[in-house]
């Protein structure tokens, strides 16, 4: 029994020695270093020797792309590796201390900075304890929210490709004294963003020589390559300005006399010019590039702008005054036959589209009802011209009846007269005075008819070519529109990339 007790005390007398002895060696450890040791010292073995810090990052997340201020806002986690003369130990001596850690301040690091650096403190990294081992290799991997400057080439938004690079180097130390040995950026813990897609972070190292000084200056440059993706612009910006580019088109397709050609025409300017107010927002106020949807919304403006001055003209034409000038010969030629048959229109009352050789004037009615009436007239005798002329007038009279809406009660009239002066005619020839004036009457109203006529067959030509300008147009820009459509947004070298990986996946 009592040997038990005798083991039991031997082996916890054992295991506190050797927890007290450990803690023991990393006092004694600590102490040992810092006796002498002087954070300001580079630490080398020889002046003359160069120090080599291995630099690298993990990129943990892309935070904002500040387009307009240019400042790009990462979360980096440094790694940085170097070994340190003054801070190796034998192991043995130490029994159960490994490594040990240090603040920043107390031990020396290299001043490593980003170059490009847009935060209001420059150096944005957190402090954190320095891990080093008995061969004296330390390790410093310090996170930090780096803001950095970054040129943003807007020329292909929203199909862009942004290169931002990530500079670093020693601010003091020339390469003669500190040089830095690239590692490959890490971007397995990377977070996606929402905006950006992370093609690559490519790195190389640079040397550039100042006036200053005769050594060179070494950095480590880290390119973040992203491409963004285009489904929230494209939902935002680009559908609805396609779909308002083609409500544009509609007002070749609107009657004239609805009186709303021109209202839709200014709406959907002002609609287009309200979106580019948006993109001209979020985009940076520069001109070096124009950016390729502030390209697509100024060339369907100027479409629009044009559908607009087009529909005046199509208005004038439909409205034109049929007592102003008369339609020009070469207008008559191109629009009333030649478009007129490219485009396969048919005039109002037609059954087939004309010939576009087809140039003769149109014809009245009277015209024709006057030949007939003279034609199918019997031959005047010399006793009775007056009751041949009252046959004439029936016949022309009764034909107008037909064709002319408020001629029924002039018909009435003249046929009521032409009734008692035939039966008058026989008894003599004291009525011929009434019977001259009844004549100058209806030769009045028929010239009153006639020039309806011409009137209306002048009008109908002009609204048939305000209905061909319109069909022409509506063809024209829409051929335009589509054009630009698709050569102006499938010039971006990347958009078929983007539009299968956004849209599709």
């Amino acid at each position: 029994m009592d040997f038990t007790h005798v083991l039991l005390f031997v082996a916890v007398t054992a295991c506190t020695v050797e927890v007290s002895l450990q803690g023991v060696n990393q006092r004694r450890l600590y102490s040992d270093l810092m006796r002498a040791y002087n954070p300001l010292v580079r630490p080398v073995s020889n002046d003359s020797d160069t120090l080599t810090v291995e630099f690298g990052l993990s990129l943990m997340q892309i935070i904002d792309v500040d387009e307009k201020n240019q400042v790009l806002t990462t979360n980096i986690w440094l790694k940085l590796h170097w070994k340190d003369y003054y801070l190796q130990w034998n192991e043995s001596d130490y029994p159960g201390v490994l490594n040990v850690r240090f603040p920043d301040h107390l031990i020396w690091k290299p001043d490593i900075l980003l170059y490009n650096s847009a935060d209001e403190r420059f150096d944005a990294t957190f402090h954190t304890n320095i891990l080093v081992d008995n061969t004296g290799h330390c390790s410093y991997i310090p996170p930090g929210i780096f803001k950095s400057t970054c040129y943003i080439d807007v020329r292909w938004f929203p199909f862009d490709v942004q290169r931002c690079d990530l500079k670093f180097g020693s601010w003091t130390y020339g390469g003669w004294s500190l040089d830095l040995k690239m590692l490959e950026a890490d971007i397995m813990d990377y977070v996606a963003n929402g905006e950006w897609d992370l093609v690559e972070v490519p790195g190389q190292k640079n040397e550039r020589v100042y006036a200053c000084c005769p050594e060179p200056y070494p950095d480590v440059t880290f390119t973040v390559v992203m491409r963004r993706r285009t489904l929230y612009y494209g939902l935002n910006l680009l559908i609805p300005c396609v779909l308002i580019s083609t409500l544009a088109l509609l007002v070749f397709l609107l009657p004239a006399d609805s009186g709303e050609k021109i209202s839709l025409g200014i709406t959907v300017l002002l609609s287009l010019t309200v979106f580019m107010l948006l993109v001209a927002e979020i985009m940076p106020a520069t001109s070096d590039s124009v950016p390729l949807i502030a390209q697509y919304f100024a060339t369907t403006m100027v479409i629009v702008g044009l559908s607009v001055i087009a529909t005046v003209l199509v208005l004038q034409y439909h409205h034109h005054d049929p007592d102003g000038s008369k339609m020009p010969k070469w207008t008559r030629v191109i629009l009333l036959n030649w478009c007129a048959w490219f485009l396969r229109m048919k005039r109002p009352g037609e059954e087939r589209v004309r010939s576009a050789c087809h140039n003769r004037a149109p014809r009245s009615s009277l015209n024709s009802m006057d030949v007939s009436a003279s034609a199918s007239a019997p031959p005047p005798t010399n006793g009775n011209t007056l009751y041949v002329g009252m046959r004439s007038l029936e016949s022309i009279h009764y034909s107008t009846a037909a064709t002319s809406p408020d001629s029924g009660a002039v018909c009435g009239r003249l046929a009521g007269r032409a009734g008692e002066d035939e039966l008058l005619l026989p008894t003599g020839r004291n009525l011929e005075p009434d019977i001259v004036k009844i004549l100058d009457e209806v030769r009045y109203i028929t010239k009153r008819f006639r020039d309806q006529d011409e009137h209306q067959s002048v009008c109908n030509e002009w609204k048939f070519a305000a209905s061909v300008i319109d069909r022409l147009c509506l063809m024209a820009f829409s051929l335009v529109t589509i054009l630009c459509t698709i050569g102006i947004l499938m010039s971006a070298p990347n958009f078929v990339e983007a539009v299968s990986k956004d849209f599709f996946s």
